[in-house]
Order: structure tokens, then C-alpha cells, then sequence
């Protein structure tokens, strides 16, 4: 016969497990906030307004964009792992989430560890952007300018530790070129800075695009391993003469470490069943993603590889926070 104290035991436990069943099968039952780390505008912003809107068509229930911009993303990143595991607060992590971990020394969270995986959303490459000024039409030309004018050459970036700064290093570094990195609060900012002539070239995202298509801007390549379908005629850097050069913007949704894991569950199906909407995949493809669904246990492996590639490709590049 089971003691009295056991069995209050296991009914407790047993509460416990209906009451997570329970609070998953009624999830949402409010506002679902979704904080990005940077200002408004720009490619991420667009991105988690396209997800939001569809966990919205999902749910029936709204869902929130907040900005949180500051610090090369951590400032975002340290509000969510703080935040309650409840599912209502998520974090839209891309590739400067697993570059930052290499970069800070004293962050108040991991970039893996201190969040629950939910599920990747987007891909799409970066874009060696130069502006029209810039006496360059190919990565090779761009390369010797550099080196005939030492430290006279700007790169932007979207801020220190972010996807375009770290591919500007790695640039910097592999071909031997002394250029100065001028780094902006976000993607919006350091595009504006480049058309306006204030910074030679940026590794930028796929927000370029319009510009690119205007004229108003020029590309010389892209840093996927393939070429990029919606710019068949830009080469790969590695196409374009830059050894064993590829980088990769991906973004996903995370939530604070602890979130019950049939609550990660839901969300992943929502997200899913987003992405597959025929509307979603055309809005992506529109603005130069590729709308792509993983599982949460796909996308914890996935952070884990990036921040040790990461890791490596910082010592190796010398990279550091200005």
C-alpha cells in the first residue's frame, strides 16, 4: 500500500502534468509579444511581421512586435532570457545571436542554453553591396582598391557583432586589406548610409534588393555557397576569388529557457502550418527569403554548430568590439 505522503505526492505531480496539458491546449490566451533586437526597419523587422501575422491567422490572437534594439543585439537577446517561460514572450534570434556569444565576454545569458529552440523561419544570403561611386565592378577590384589606398576604404554595418560586421572582418582578414568599419543602429541606418555616399560597401541583407533593382546600388556578390536566384548574375565570393568564404543570414524563434515543452510544441506547429501558407511563402520570397520550418530539436543543433563556427571564425578573423 502506498504511503499517504507518496500518494499526495503523485496526485500533486499528476496536477502538475494536467495543469501544463491545460495551459498548452489553451495557449495563447493573450497578447503574444515577439521582440526583435533592432530599431524599427529593416529586413528583420520585416520578417518577424510576416511570422507574427501568420501565428495571428493561427491563433486567432494577436501578436506584438517589439523593438529592443542596442549593443550588437544582446540588449534584446538578455530581456527575453529574463522574461517569464511562458510561451508569451519570444525572441526573433538570427545569426548575430550565435556570433555575440564570441564576441562578449560577460553576457548575462547563452545564446543557446539560456532559450528554448522553437523553430527556424527564414534563409537567405548576404550581399557585397558597393555604392555606384566606388570604382569597383568586381570583388577582385574592390580588393586591389582597398590595397592601393590603405584604411581610406569604409564598411558598414548593421551594429558591432552582427551578421554584416562579422562578414566584413572575415572579408578583411582573408584577403589582407586595411579598411575601417563604421557600425550603424541597424540595417536601415547603414543602408541609408551607403546611398548617401557615406560608406563605401556593406555586407548587407536582403532588404538591398530594391535598391539593388533601382540602380541606386551595386552588387558584387553574395556570400551563399550557391548563387542566389534572385541575383543570378551576382557570383558567390568564392565564385568571385575569396577562398573558402561563405556566411549564411538565418533567422528563427526562440523563447526564454524553461518554456514547457508542449508550449514550445504549439508554437513549432503554428509556425509550421504558417509557413506553409501560400501567402507567407510569397511574402517571403518577395523581400529574398526562403521561408524554412525546422524542428526545435534542429534548430538547438543548428545554434550549437553556429556558435562554435562562429567562435572559430572570430579568433581566426581577429574580430573585435569596437
Amino acid at each position: 500500500m502506498m504511503p499517504h505522503g507518496m500518494k499526495w505526492l503523485g496526485m500533486c505531480l499528476l496536477g502538475l502534468g494536467w495543469m501544463v496539458s491545460v495551459t498548452a491546449q489553451e495557449f495563447p490566451s493573450k497578447i503574444v509579444r515577439l521582440v526583435i533586437p533592432y530599431p524599427p526597419g529593416g529586413s528583420a523587422e520585416a520578417q518577424a511581421r510576416i511570422v507574427a501575422q501568420g501565428l495571428q491567422a493561427e491563433w486567432k490572437q494577436s501578436v506584438v512586435i517589439e523593438n529592443k534594439p542596442g549593443a550588437g543585439t544582446t540588449l534584446g537577446a538578455a530581456f527575453v532570457a529574463k522574461a517569464a517561460p511562458d510561451g508569451y514572450t519570444l525572441y526573433l534570434a538570427s545569426t548575430s545571436h550565435t556570433v555575440t556569444q564570441s564576441l562578449y565576454k560577460d553576457l548575462p545569458y547563452h545564446a543557446v542554453k539560456s532559450f528554448a529552440a522553437i523553430s527556424m523561419i527564414a534563409t537567405s544570403p548576404f550581399v557585397l553591396t558597393v555604392h555606384p561611386s566606388v570604382p569597383a565592378r568586381t570583388v577582385t577590384e574592390l580588393v586591389a582598391l582597398a590595397r592601393s589606398k590603405p584604411g581610406a576604404l569604409t564598411y558598414a554595418s548593421s551594429g558591432n557583432g552582427a551578421g554584416p560586421h562579422l562578414s566584413g572582418e572575415i572579408f578583411r582578414s582573408t584577403m589582407g586589406i586595411e579598411v575601417v568599419h563604421v557600425p550603424f543602429k541597424g540595417t536601415g541606418p547603414a543602408l541609408t548610409a551607403l546611398l548617401g555616399d557615406q560608406v563605401h560597401y556593406f555586407f548587407a541583407d536582403v532588404a538591398v534588393l530594391p535598391m539593388l533593382k533601382a540602380g541606386k546600388l551595386r552588387a558584387l556578390a553574395v556570400t551563399s555557397p550557391t548563387r542566389f536566384t534572385l541575383l543570378p548574375d551576382a557570383p558567390t565570393m568564392i565564385e568571385a576569388g575569396v577562398p573558402n568564404y561563405t556566411t549564411t543570414n538565418w533567422s528563427a524563434l526562440v523563447a526564454p529557457a524553461g518554456t514547457p515543452p508542449d508550449v514550445v510544441a504549439r508554437i513549432n506547429a503554428a509556425v509550421r502550418a504558417a509557413l506553409r501558407s501560400a501567402e507567407v511563402v510569397q511574402r517571403y520570397n518577395a523581400q529574398g527569403y526562403e521561408a524554412t520550418a525546422s524542428s526545435p530539436q534542429e534548430l538547438e543543433a543548428h545554434m550549437t554548430a553556429e556558435v562554435e563556427r562562429y567562435a572559430k571564425a572570430v579568433a581566426s578573423a581577429g574580430v573585435k568590439v569596437d
